[in-house]
């Protein structure tokens, strides 16, 4: 089997340095091009910025053209009667009357699932539930149980498993134990397993705490003889809180497509549980996540792994479940399960939403710090250029290498636009006129670029009518002008974008640069408001508290 673990930091010399330091410096290059061009030759850095507006343009376009089309199929995915669809899969043929709505890919299915030599049951199935928690406190940790228990799906048919880490001391795994005591009655288990600290070998990260519960179920399933095979296990955070069509989703999914073991199953994640409640600049980014995450599902040869996800339970035992040496265990965790299976793997997506919290802390700073703090956490993503190009390139492997090419660029120059596509497309045209104040076509390469930007403000409407049709309802405890500020705070999405996005990308692009790695998961503050308007936070970090 290929050898898909990632090296440890002191094990990263010569060709993997190289592909380490390559995104950052792209991106360093890239920013710095239209100051060297400008001194060389005026023409050529106005040029070099009227083709990359252009094509920013373009997929701008393109993106919110994806936006509509992707809010289009949620609504879709969501009026669907998916008890019936799962209804029809477990008995192998069309279901007739009702007056339920079934569409061609599901009679496809149906018609597929004929000749499969082979293939599973809805009621073959068992989900597995990893709650991923550190510290937080019961009003975020009880949400997301009560959303499982809300679902449509058999709650007998799901074990829910809290993992939840020893250094936080014993308030929070009295309060874990507590709500295992709370709930376990609705579920046919329901467990928690403590992530000890300082295990040799692991960095400080949500993957080391999943996968020491992922390898306690298995011994659990061992004990009580239930097939790997037929437990699909969801990874939740601690605010992750799923729609109640979920599982039947995911169940329909892994009994439709062609290899489930293959595959992850990937969710929509919708940022929008405390939308309400989050500071401006917070709504503005967790809501052009939520159009992102949202524009992903109709690009299913690009998703990846994100925060919660789906995967067979035979497929993780196989690989040793996730990665216990890095702190963005979900998106490489697609590359972990691309190598393990020679390219062979997929990520479905699915269109129900998890439905997650934006950034909020208690008080203004905390809450752009914690910000940041998430955000470099999600951009330093980009430490998997090097993985995947030492991987696929420098190791034996099946792979086939122009699918593998392809992915690799991609994820290469998905992290560049991040550090730099803002900032080029918002300050870039300025530069030659600074440089060259006496060039017709440094002077008017800020018009053109005013005007080209102008238009590009059409496609933002896309954007602001998925945010406003996606909102939660607004809590009694607001005024209605706030629905107001949910359209005017847009303004603030350029500066959101380089402030928050883009640094934050440079932050960790130069890390990797210099070898400065982000050797633990931080934590992101979370805080609640209750009924009341009262703000109830939890500790971030719990290092300072007493072990036992």
């Amino acid at each position: 089997m290929t050898d898909i673990e990632i090296p440890y930091e002191s094990e990263r010399h010569g060709h993997y340095r190289f592909f380490e330091i390559l995104p950052g410096a792209l991106s360093w290059l890239l920013l710095l091009m239209p100051i060297i061009l400008s001194f060389i030759n005026i023409t050529a850095a106005v040029f070099f910025i009227l083709v990359y507006l252009i094509i920013y343009f373009v997929r701008s376009v393109g993106f919110s053209i994806a936006g509509l089309e992707g809010y289009m199929h949620m609504r879709q995915q969501m009026r669907l009667d998916w008890p019936a669809l799962v209804d029809d899969i477990e008995k192998g043929e069309l279901g007739k009357g009702g007056g339920v709505k079934r569409p061609l890919w599901h009679v496809r299915n149906i018609e597929r699932r004929k000749t499969a030599s082979n293939h599973y049951r809805p009621s073959e199935l068992i989900h597995a539930v990893i709650i991923a928690s550190v510290n937080e406190n019961r009003e975020i940790l009880e949400p997301t149980i009560k959303s499982i228990v809300d679902g449509q799906h058999d709650n007998k048919k799901v074990i829910l498993v809290m993992a939840y880490e020893g250094r936080a001391g014993v308030e929070a795994e009295a309060r874990v134990l507590n709500l295992v005591n709370d709930y376990r009655h609705y579920f046919l288990d329901m467990f928690a397993v403590k992530h000890p600290a300082n295990v040799p070998g692991e960095i400080v990260g949500k993957g080391s705490n999943i996968s020491c519960a992922g390898r306690y179920l298995k011994s659990y399933l061992e004990d009580k003889q239930i097939d790997p095979k037929t437990v699909i296990v969801t990874t939740l955070d601690a605010d992750n809180r799923p729609d109640k069509r979920y599982f039947l989703a995911v169940s329909y999914a892994y009994c439709s497509v062609p290899d489930p073991l293959r595959a992850s199953y990937q969710p929509l994640p919708m940022f929008t549980n405390n939308i309400w409640d989050a500071p401006t600049m917070m709504r503005v980014i967790a809501t052009g996540n939520t159009i992102f995450y949202i524009v992903g599902t109709t690009r299913p040869h690009r998703t990846r792994n994100f925060s919660a996800h789906a995967q067979s339970m035979r497929a993780l035992i196989d690989m040793n479940f996730w990665s216990v040496r890095t702190i963005v265990e979900d998106g490489h965790h697609f590359w972990r399960s691309y190598f393990h299976f020679n390219g062979d793997y997929r990520v479905y997506p699915i269109s129900i939403p998890v439905y997650q919290d934006a950034v909020l802390a208690d008080g203004y700073i905390r809450t752009i710090k914690a910000q940041f703090i998430q955000l470099r956490r999600w951009t330093y993503g980009v430490s998997d250029v090097a993985y995947v190009a030492d991987k696929g390139f420098f190791h034996k492997n099946s792979v086939p290498k122009t699918g593998l090419i392809a992915k690799w660029a991609n994820l290469l120059e998905g992290h560049v636009t991040w550090a730099t596509g803002t900032i080029l497309v918002f300050g870039a045209a300025f530069i030659p006129p600074l440089i060259s104040p006496q060039s017709f076509a440094a002077n008017e390469i800020p018009l053109i670029v005013s005007r080209i930007q102008k238009i590009g403000l059409i496609g933002l409407l896309a954007s602001v009518y998925v945010c406003i049709v996606t909102l939660p309802p607004r809590p009694s405890r607001y005024r209605r002008h706030r629905s107001l500020l949910m359209v005017l705070q847009w303004v603030l999405a350029p500066f959101t974008s380089i402030v928050f996005q883009a640094l934050a990308a440079f932050n960790s692009q130069t890390r990797l640069m210099f070898k400065r790695y982000l050797s633990k998961f931080d934590v992101t503050e979370k805080a609640t408001v209750t009924v009341a308007g009262n703000v109830i936070s939890s500790e971030a970090d719990p290092s300072h508290v007493e072990h036992t």
